[in-house]
């Protein structure tokens, strides 16, 4: 529900706290209250600067060559910008994204290389030198590095999974859990298939409580188990979680986690030549290393938490099951751990932009991010309101507009299931009327919490700039819910992998917010990208959101009546018991997000186009090789047989070999080709040979 897109601020903020108003019986605000995010504050000694495009040769011939492999340098080369930096005595200039042979012309064409980090001593204020550097023809802009918070709550710790549930479950393994996967928690995961599964518990509550199993609907899911006939999901789908470290580990989640085989784990050395050290798993953004980490002693194990939700392994016999996992026979999708927080440290623009571009040039066609500022109607009390517009979003943040920019235009292939990338952002969990930037951004998608009876969950924003639901617990709403192995509200909470040292070795627990709810939809929009390869399908990442968002369940009709909850129960106690209209969030929430949905709409005849067999660029000689795997762009191309023709082979030759298509250049020219499979089906192609070409066929 994006809409009204540019509002005037002071109107639209207004506005949206008056809708985000509910009647309450015993509501006082909290003399205290934890925080949950605030508006982006700006980092001392730090500016970020955007140069004119005519100085790009200058930057490129400064001892900046250094800031080619990460490393800083003192001046810029450019006389001016020297002149400011030389009054600030002892400062860096760093290109903020590593050179990458490989995707460096694209970084280019979007103007990424003139982005540049300006550090000075703090005895210089941030205002002054924006203000100095503005002034300069060669700086197209400088702003502010701002830090970037968590989108959940830090204080409400994740709930372990006692170990006796644990040791229970493992006695009714073997698929006598009555699903259709052998997973032991996967009873409990009312979010993956709910079934009503709330009999199991005793309800201790209070007489004027209404408790009971009005608070649980078979169905309200994402709607998995249809969909898993049809996929369980493709380890050529890379989802980055940009969040916490994954515990890469966890036994339910090693075999899909991504690994880039071209590094070296612990290694120093960047060995793939792509500007990061031993990037084997993903990064550290924060850190600034290659080893991807959960141990710090304020870690809450949620990107653990996320990725379980989206991949972990399914009908293996332990623990949970997930989205888009697949099972051993059939793999699933594959997470990269893109760590931008680390204890209590927050993250900060140019670590977060980094984080986004190395997903789009690695691979990765989903952005998955519990993150982001404040909501325009936080009411003020125990949040800063955030940006009211996009275009206010986009004037304070540029670094972080131009990178997730990048990512959406330059993710994927136009040979695979999509070309592009799709954001997926968590809405904010202030109990406000508007989603967050960046996750309101009419190109990401943002998305609204909802509890076991597909209510809206009572702290999730909702409404303007917000464009889908999925499962995101409610902890105050399910108080009441317990027994000697639940933990009061643990019941309503989404239950997935953690770290051990948070999950007090059982390495499962339940987490809550709309950063769960965010994990759902990028596991059900991973398993439809999965499906499209399937079918060898292309989508344009315009056209596939469109079908992602489009594809749910109407969920209005159960947003009536009164809603009752323990405001911040876990914080104050009990004596906030608190009601709320749900007539606020009808026709505001958007629908349910549904995997089967989505699959049946990727099937339909009109959905995007056939994948085609791309077109091959080379360099001369046998060490310029291309190899390409035709079955990738062929339905059910692994049962067939293919055959080439090139048309002219003084320029290029080919050949079929054990089912790759391999090409040699011979000299500099251009020729049409085409490879034909064994059930007729042709695809054509070009071929263009170039005088040397680095890994990627370009120049």
């Amino acid at each position: 529900m994006k809409i009204n897109k540019y509002l005037v601020s002071a109107f639209s903020a207004l506005m949206l706290i008056a809708l985000s108003a509910c009647s309450t019986e015993e509501f006082n605000e909290p003399a205290t209250t934890p925080e949950t995010g605030t508006e982006p504050v700006e980092m001392s000694g730090e500016v970020i600067v955007k140069f004119a495009p005519y100085v790009s040769d200058m930057l490129d011939e400064l001892g900046a060559a250094k800031t080619r492999s990460g490393a800083a340098a003192t001046r810029s080369g450019i006389l001016s910008v020297d002149e400011v930096l030389d009054l600030l005595g002892d400062c860096e200039v760093e290109r903020i994204f590593p050179l990458d042979e490989r995707t460096e012309e694209r970084t280019r064409e979007a103007g990424l290389h003139l982005w540049y980090v300006v550090r000075f001593s703090e005895d210089h204020s941030v205002e002054d030198v924006i203000s100095r550097l503005s002034q300069l023809g060669e700086v197209q802009t400088a702003a502010p590095n701002r830090t970037i918070k968590r989108a959940y709550r830090t204080d409400r710790k994740a709930i372990p999974l006692s170990a006796n549930l644990l040791n229970g479950a493992a006695t009714r393994a073997n698929g006598a859990n009555g699903y259709v996967y052998n997973d032991n928690l996967l009873q409990w995961q009312w979010n993956i298939i709910n079934s009503g599964y709330q009999a199991n518990y005793v309800i201790g509550a209070d007489e004027d409580t209404e408790v009971g199993e009005a608070k649980f609907v078979a169905g309200a899911d994402v709607n998995c188990e249809k969909a898993w006939e049809r996929t369980t999901g493709d380890p050529s789908i890379i989802v980055a979680v940009l969040d916490e470290g994954i515990y890469w580990r966890h036994p339910d989640l090693i075999n899909n986690i991504w690994v880039n085989e071209d590094e070296v784990y612990g290694s120093h050395k960047d060995n793939d030549g792509n500007g990061y050290a031993g990037d084997y798993h993903g990064y550290d953004f924060i850190n600034n290393t290659g080893i991807v980490s959960c141990d710090a002693s304020a870690d809450t194990g949620h990107g653990t938490h996320v990725a379980g939700v989206i991949a972990a392994r399914n009908n293996n016999g332990i623990g949970i099951a997930s989205i888009a996992g697949g099972t051993e026979q059939n793999p699933g999708v594959k997470v990269m751990s893109c760590q931008i927080f680390s204890g209590n440290s927050s993250s900060n623009t140019v670590s977060l932009a980094r984080a986004i571009k190395y997903a789009a040039d690695n691979g990765a066609v989903i952005l998955q991010c519990s993150w982001g500022y404040t909501s325009s109607a936080a009411n003020g009390y125990e949040n800063t309101p955030g940006f009211a517009t996009e275009e206010e979003w986009e004037t304070y943040c540029p670094l972080e507009k131009a990178s997730l920019d990048y990512f959406v235009h330059n993710a994927g292939s136009p040979n695979g299931p999509i070309e592009g990338g799709i954001p997926i952002f968590a809405s904010g969990n202030e109990y406000a009327a508007a989603g967050g930037f960046p996750g309101a951004a009419e190109y990401c998608i943002s998305v609204n919490a909802t509890a076991p009876d597909y209510t809206i969950s009572t702290f999730s924003n909702y409404g303007e700039f917000t464009d889908i639901s999925a499962p995101g617990g409610d902890q105050d709403y399910y108080f009441e819910f317990f027994d000697n192995d639940h933990p009061r509200g643990a019941v309503g909470c989404i239950l997935s992998t953690l770290p051990p040292q948070v999950s007090s070795g059982t390495e499962y627990g339940y987490m809550e917010g709309t950063s769960m709810a965010c994990p759902h939809v990028s596991g059900v929009a991973a398993l439809g990208l999965s499906y499209a390869v399937q079918l060898r399908k292309h989508f344009t990442a315009a056209e596939f959101r469109k079908l992602l968002v489009e594809s749910v369940r109407p969920i209005d009709d159960y947003q009536v009546g009164t809603k009752y909850y323990y405001f911040y129960v876990t914080e104050i106690g009990k004596n906030r018991y608190t009601s709320i209209p749900l007539s606020q969030y009808y026709g505001c929430v958007g629908g349910m997000t549904d995997a089967e949905m989505l699959l049946a709409a990727i099937a339909g005849e009109d959905a995007g186009s056939k994948v085609s067999f791309p077109n091959i660029y080379l360099g001369v000689g046998e060490e310029n090789k291309v190899i390409e795997t035709p079955s990738r762009y062929f339905v059910d191309g692994e049962s067939l047989t293919y055959t080439l023709t090139i048309d002219d082979t003084s320029i290029a030759t080919g050949e079929i070999k054990d089912g790759k298509a391999i090409f040699t250049g011979v000299k500099e020219g251009a020729t049409t080709a085409s490879i034909t499979s064994s059930n007729n089906e042709t695809h054509k192609f070009n071929i263009t040979v170039r005088k040397s070409a680095n890994g990627s066929g370009w120049l």
